[in-house]
Parts: C-alpha cells; structure tokens; sequence
C-alpha cells in the first residue's frame, strides 16, 4: 500500500548520530513549572541519545499497534515496529522515571529529514499538493502511543510540552500527521465509529479548502449522517482543543486496521491557556 517516493539522498545507515536539533545536555527545554510537574509524577522526558533507546520506542509500538490493535506489519526485528522513516525522525520518550521503562513515544520528521528520506509518512497515505509551500516549515508528527498502563493526561502533556518546546525552538510553526481511528470496536471490524466520527467533524473542524487533501486509498463513506453520540478518540479529542483541523477525508490502512484522519495544527492557533502552560508566553 505505502510505496515511497525516491529519496532525495542516499538512505543513511542505523548509526546516524541523533541529537543534533536538540540542546547539548539532551534534557528537554520546558518551562521551570513543568518540570517541577514532571518530577511530582514521577515522568522523565527525553528524546533518544542512541539506538537502543529508539528500540525501546519500537517496542512499545509493536505493544500497541500490534498486541493492541491487531496491525499486520513487517518488521526486521521481532517484536519491533520498524519502518524505512524510523532512522531519518527524532524520537521522543516519556519514562516512568522509578523503572526506567519507556511508557509513551512520538516521532518526530523534521522538514530537512523529510527531503532525505522522500517524502513524510503522511504523503504514502494522502496527496499533500496543496500543502507544498508550507513543506519548508511542518513537522510531521507519528507513531503516537501510550503503554496500556499509563494512559493518564500527565503523559500526554508531557510529550507536548516537549514537542511545542522543540517547534518554537528550531523555528517550525505546523505540525502535519495521521491521526488514527480503530476499526475493531467490541471485537468487530467495522467502518462506521470511523465514518461517523469524518461526518461529524468535516462539519466543525475541517481546514480551509486551499489546505484539503485526497486520500491515496480512501475510506469507503456508506453512512449519509453521523451514529448518534459518536466520540472521537481521546487523542484526535485532544488536538482538537489545541487548535488541530481535519484537512480532508480519512484514509483506509488495512495494515494497522485503522482509518486515518489527516490532520494539521499551527502553533499559532493553539488556545491561549496552553501557549501558557507549555511555553510560559
């Protein structure tokens, strides 16, 4: 289904030093009160030093994508979520700071990695045409996942207190990816939770035309109206308080069993409160 674009460059190998957006101690920037936050809840955040703690992101998504949410996906490593993107993004980790366990992960593809690699993940699943003379300044942000055990808000804050702190810090202001919808509700495998949930914010969150976008393999549309008191996940409900649009129709990812919103977000849009709370401004 995802075939890539040619690279712009040669693929770089396994060992390509990471690190080098970020400052020179590796320690997240964010404001003095979030880190006072993060050491009452017991949350380390840092992105990846080295390889093995990339592994360790990738094995956390094979828990969720695969244990959780039945994805077929091939992979060089058992029981490791790999893909050609991995090598070229940042990866950032939340971890449980008593055990040391990587308990929630995002990658992150910069514009320049973007160029090395081809393309960002996001164009194998939608045509992101009318996107082009914003390239230079998005962030793509994917793999998003929260182990089973830790699904609480202080997690997820924390990952976007460190994504906002890096955008502002390296001077990109949007951040694009695929915001993803289960197929499997109650053990079923059906279209309709996702249907209904397109249906429903086309009407209220959906992106200016001139920033629309086209599924490559789009999911099929069979209801004329929403299910009634449909919710989206609490994560696509998350972007949205931040200010997050829908940038068209969802795609269908027969190998994660999903179907996947596009979705885009400019720092500029975020509500006031949370410019506060994860900036200080």
């Amino acid at each position: 289904m995802k075939e890539l674009p040619t690279p712009t460059l040669e693929l770089s190998p396994l060992s390509l030093p990471r690190g080098s957006l970020h400052r020179q101690d590796q320690k997240i920037g964010l404001v003095r009160s979030d880190e006072k936050i993060l050491g009452a809840t017991g949350l380390e955040v840092r992105w990846a030093r080295h390889l093995d703690e990339v592994r360790q992101a990738q094995r956390l998504r094979h828990l969720v994508f695969v244990g959780e949410m039945g994805a077929q996906i091939k992979t060089s490593i058992e029981g490791h979520d790999i893909d050609v993107f991995d090598d070229f993004c940042e990866h950032l980790l939340v971890c449980d700071s008593a055990s040391a366990e990587v308990i929630g992960t995002y990658r992150v593809l910069t514009p320049n990695q973007a160029k090395r690699v081809g393309g960002f993940y996001t164009d194998t699943e939608f045509d992101l045409t009318r996107l082009r003379n914003d390239r230079s300044r998005m962030v793509e942000l994917g793999r998003s996942c929260v182990h089973p055990d830790h699904r609480h808000g202080g997690v997820i804050m924390a990952l976007w207190g460190a994504l906002t702190e890096f955008m502002v810090r390296n001077q990109l202001d949007i951040m694009i990816g695929c915001a993803s919808i289960p197929m499997r509700q109650h053990g079923v495998l059906s279209t309709e939770w996702a249907e209904s949930i397109w249906l429903q914010l086309r009407q209220t969150h959906l992106a200016p035309i001139d920033q629309h976008v086209w599924p490559r393999l789009p999911l099929p549309i069979r209801l004329s109206e929403p299910l009634v008191q449909t919710e989206p996940p609490a994560l696509i409900k998350g972007y949205l308080r931040l200010g997050a649009k829908i940038l068209g129709a969802p795609a269908w990812d027969p190998d994660f069993n999903t179907a996947d919103l596009p979705m885009i977000m400019h720092i500029a849009d975020m509500p006031r409160r949370y410019r506060k709370h994860f900036l200080g401004a």
